[in-house]
């Protein structure tokens, strides 16, 4: 059943002068701005009874009344799924994804995925867009992951991503032995030529910021720590693979594999069988969107990236090499 929201509001008379949809947004900040301009055009949101024009002033004293049914994902549908819940409490869920695990359903991937499992685990946010989920992880990327589940918390946390105040922290292992850390900025666009991958667009794309530092420094691969300023899709998989250090087992941006030199059966046949980008969402900070308490969440690596971290540690001493860099 979907859910039905009614409110109303009288219009402060220091707020005279401004315009409807300011106003509105001000009186009814539990909503983003860009849903209520959209109420104010499709006359949900009244005022003193009548259809009003985003832009038009008003002049205080009027009486908003807002009278709106959210859609609800009724499209697509729930299903029990394990789902790995790091924190829940009655407005958020941060979730440890696992690899494989799409985020969204779309053609060719309508159920199995991490909103069908959200749909049932918590069904109240079939009334929140997209099922609360404001940001994603690649399929094959590992972490964490908020959800929320009522519309007042989507509307606060995607603000916290559009001010960059949320703070996501990654770990990857690339191919190439790099020197040490550094910034990427660097505009992130469409690939011009395959519709499927992005690609550094300085003319075209949109403002992309990516700090990293090393972690561990190997014969032919680093394992480094990344944090994003911004979320660009494949933004990290695209600005390691611009500086020539791509993530292992990138299928889109890494190239062919290629076997470094002189390094242990163990190691080849660790590299062989890492068939998904070597990268995990490990740390997320945010401020809670309806208390405000600043909360952490740190989880370990998966299984996969350990075990070849562990294999590049052992091909390494092995071969002589110090084993000494590290941050």
């Amino acid at each position: 059943m979907a859910e039905r929201i009614v409110r109303e509001a009288q219009v402060p008379f220091e707020l005279g002068g401004n315009r409807f949809d300011q106003i509105a947004a001000e009186l009814f900040s539990d909503y983003s701005r860009s849903r209520i301009k959209t109420w104010i055009n499709d006359g949900l949101l009244l005022v003193d009874g009548k259809v009003t024009k985003p832009k038009e002033k008003l002049f205080g004293g009027e009486r908003m009344v807002l009278d709106v049914e959210l859609e609800d994902q009724a499209e697509h549908e729930a299903q029990a799924m394990p789902l790995d819940i790091v924190y829940e409490d009655d407005d958020i869920i941060v979730i440890n994804k696992p690899a494989g695990l799409v985020v969204h359903p779309a053609v060719g991937n309508r159920d199995g995925t991490l909103m069908n499992a959200i749909l049932y685990h918590a069904p109240e946010t079939a009334h929140v867009p997209r099922a609360g989920i404001v940001h994603r992880l690649d399929k094959e990327t590992t972490g964490l992951m908020v959800v929320a589940k009522t519309l007042a918390a989507q509307t606060d946390l995607v603000a916290q991503l559009q001010e960059r105040s949320m703070g996501r922290e990654y770990e990857a292992i690339t191919i190439g032995e790099m020197t040490g850390g550094g910034i990427v900025d660097e505009p992130i666009g469409r690939h011009p030529h395959n519709r499927q991958k992005q690609a550094v667009e300085p003319v075209n794309g949109k403002d992309a910021v990516t700090h990293y530092r090393l972690v561990q420094r190997f014969k032919n691969h680093t394992h480094i720590r990344l944090k994003l300023e911004t979320g660009r899709t494949h933004q990290i998989r695209v600005h390691m693979a611009f500086i020539q250090y791509p993530l292992v087992g990138d299928p889109q941006y890494g190239g062919r594999l290629k076997m470094p030199k002189a390094c242990s059966p163990e190691l080849q046949e660790a590299l062989r069988c890492f068939r998904r980008q070597a990268l995990h969402a490990k740390r997320l900070e945010l401020a809670h969107p309806i208390t405000g308490e600043w909360m952490a969440w740190e989880v370990d690596l998966p299984e996969d990236i350990q075990h070849l971290l562990e294999a590049l540690k052992k091909d390494m001493i092995e071969s002589g090499s110090e084993d000494s860099d590290y941050l």
